[in-house]
C-alpha cells in the first residue's frame, strides 16, 4: 500500500468549537478533503468539557482541534488522559481570536491550508506544560497577565480582535496588583513581589505578544519570565533588561528550566492557554515529547529551526 493510501486510510476526527460551527471556509475544506479520499469525522462542542470527552471517546489516528487556544487546551487535557501509546497524532486548525500557539508554530490561519497541513504534514514529538494537575500547550500567565485575559469580554474580543487584550491591559495597568511570594528553580530561590510571571512552552500570548522569545516546544524546558515592580524612573533600565533577558535582571528576569515552583501569600489568578484557574502554590513542569503535533517543516518553535 502506498504512503498516500496509508494517509487516506487513517481515521480522522475534527473536534470543532461550536462557536465556529458556521465557518464556511472550514466546511468547504472538509468537503474537499473528503472528496480527495480522507475519512474526516466532525464532532462539534456545545459546552465546556466536550472537547476533552470527545478525545477520550475517540478511536481516531489523527485528532484535529479546530478553535482557539482554549479548545486546544481541552484537547490536550484529553490527550494527556490517555497512555502515551494510545495518544493519536494532534493537528490544529486555528479559529479563535488570538490563536497564539498556532501562530507561534507557523500554522496557517486559512482553514483550508491548516486542514491540508494536518492531513498531509509530518508530526513531531513536542513537550506539554504541567501546572499541578492541569496541562498547558502554550503559556501559563500568572497575575496581571491572567487578569487581562480573564477580564477581556467576548464582545470586546469580537470587536477588536487581538487588540482587545492591549486595551484591557492598559485599563488594568492603572491599578496593578502585586503578588508577594517565592519562586523556586533548580538551585535557586527568589523571594519578592511583582505584577506578572509568565511560564512558556510556546512563545507568545495575548494576540502575538512575545513573552518567551527563546522558547522551543521540543527542548524539555519551560521559559520563565518574571516582571517585578518597575518605577517610572527605571523604565529605560527595564527596557534594556527586556532585550537582554538575563536571569539576574533587577526588574525583568528570564530562565529556562525543566520545572519551577511558585508559593504565594495569596491566591494568584493563572491563565493556562486561555483557561482561568487560581493557585496559591503551583509546580510547573515540562513533560518532554508528550504528544505528536503536525507542524510546518519550518516551524520556528522546533529546536532544529528555532531562531
Amino acid at each position: 500500500m502506498s504512503m498516500n493510501a496509508n494517509v487516506r486510510s487513517r481515521r480522522v476526527q475534527l473536534i470543532l468549537n461550536g462557536k465556529a460551527a458556521g465557518n464556511d471556509a472550514l466546511r468547504t475544506a472538509v468537503i474537499r478533503q473528503r472528496e480527495a479520499g480522507h475519512r474526516v469525522e466532525v464532532r462539534v462542542t456545545r459546552e465546556k468539557g466536550d472537547a476533552r470527552r470527545f478525545v477520550l471517546e475517540s478511536e481516531a489516528d489523527l485528532l484535529i482541534g479546530a478553535g482557539g487556544d482554549g479548545t486546544l487546551n481541552e484537547v490536550v487535557h484529553g490527550l494527556m488522559g490517555l497512555s502515551r501509546k494510545a495518544r493519536p497524532v494532534f493537528g490544529v486548525v486555528p479559529l479563535g481570536t488570538a490563536n497564539d500557539f498556532a501562530t507561534g508554530c507557523g500554522i496557517p490561519r486559512d482553514p483550508g491550508m491548516a486542514l491540508a497541513l494536518c492531513l498531509e504534514g509530518a508530526a513531531v514529538p513536542i513537550d506539554v506544560g504541567k501546572a499541578n494537575e492541569h496541562w498547558f500547550l502554550n503559556v501559563a500567565s500568572a497575575g496581571f497577565g491572567a487578569e487581562v485575559t480573564a477580564t477581556t469580554s467576548p464582545e470586546l474580543k469580537r470587536l477588536l480582535g487581538p487588540a482587545a487584550y492591549t486595551v484591557m491591559g492598559t485599563i488594568l495597568a492603572m491599578n496593578v496588583h502585586h503578588y508577594h511570594g517565592r519562586l523556586i528553580l533548580p538551585g535557586r530561590e527568589i523571594t519578592g513581589s511583582g505584577p506578572v510571571a509568565i511560564v512558556g512552552n510556546g512563545r507568545q500570548t495575548g494576540g502575538s505578544f512575545q513573552v518567551a522569545p527563546r522558547a522551543r516546544i521540543d527542548d524539555g524546558l519551560l521559559d520563565v519570565l518574571v516582571v517585578r515592580h518597575i518605577p517610572a524612573t527605571a523604565a529605560l533600565a527595564a527596557a534594556r533588561e527586556l532585550q537582554q533577558l538575563s536571569p539576574d535582571g533587577e526588574y525583568i528576569s528570564y530562565w529556562q528550566t525543566p520545572w519551577a515552583e511558585v508559593h504565594s501569600e495569596e491566591t494568584i489568578p493563572v491563565n493556562l492557554d486561555g483557561e482561568p484557574v487560581r493557585f496559591s502554590s503551583v509546580r510547573y513542569e515540562a513533560v518532554p515529547k508528550a504528544i505528536h503535533l503536525v507542524v510546518p517543516p519550518d516551524c520556528p518553535l522546533l529546536s532544529a529551526t528555532a531562531k
